[in-house]
């Protein structure tokens, strides 16, 4: 069994669902009773329930509907099967289905055991900032550093905000702070604008210590 948080309050999306939410719970129903089952019901999921953002939130209702679908699953796999499961559903889904199972990913605890770095490090190779930004989430704290740190420029290059970007503020090192400075100076040089969150990204790395010069003692 395996826990993942819903990307939403439940109670928040069947009120926004209204009567939707009885065939979100049937579908819930269908999963738990059968793990295998979500992938026929992952796709159509936002077809049968409802499209668009939350009230007072960023999260679309398609993605916390596919998300508490995965959650259910989950219930009942060992991590092994439920990475197989997700990957099944990522590498056969549309963009939108996609960047669920990477949402889902980033709602998994760090010691599930679940290792999704294919699946984020795919989204990573595209220019969908939605896949971009969902991969850069929780879950790429699993990243190794150099993918981690290239996953970042992958922000920037792409306006994806910096702040979707999980462990910014711990795993920043003055190799990204490196690149970045490189990457400001490629965009001057160039006539372009630097992005803001260029400056972001510079002042959460550790700034290289310059030695300084050691003063000989002078002869009497």
């Amino acid at each position: 069994m395996t826990e993942i948080r819903p990307l939403a309050p439940p109670d928040d999306v069947r009120r926004h669902l209204g009567p939707a939410a009885d065939v979100l719970d049937a579908m819930l129903a269908e999963v738990a009773a059968d793990p295998a089952r979500i992938g026929r019901l992952f796709a159509g999921a936002a077809r049968r329930t409802a499209r668009g953002p939350l009230p007072g939130d960023e999260v679309l209702v398609e993605d916390a509907v596919r998300v508490e679908l995965v959650a259910a699953a989950a219930q009942q796999l060992d991590a092994d099967r439920l990475g197989t499961e997700l990957a099944a559903l990522y590498r056969f889904g549309d963009s939108d289905e996609k960047r669920a199972v990477l949402l889902a990913l980033g709602r998994l605890p760090a010691d599930a055991g679940v290792d999704g770095t294919e699946l984020l490090l795919d989204a990573l190779r595209t220019n969908d900032t939605r896949l971009v930004a969902a991969a850069m989430g929780e879950h790429a704290r699993r990243l190794p550093i150099d993918q981690w740190r290239h996953g970042v420029l992958k922000c920037l290059f792409t306006g994806v905000p910096v702040d979707h970007v999980a462990g910014l503020a711990d795993r920043a090192d003055a190799e990204l702070g490196a690149m970045a400075e490189r990457y400001a100076r490629e965009r001057r040089a160039a006539g372009r604008e630097v992005p803001a969150d260029v400056a972001t990204v510079i002042a959460a790395c550790p700034q290289p210590q310059h030695e300084q010069p050691q003063h000989q003692p002078t002869e009497a």
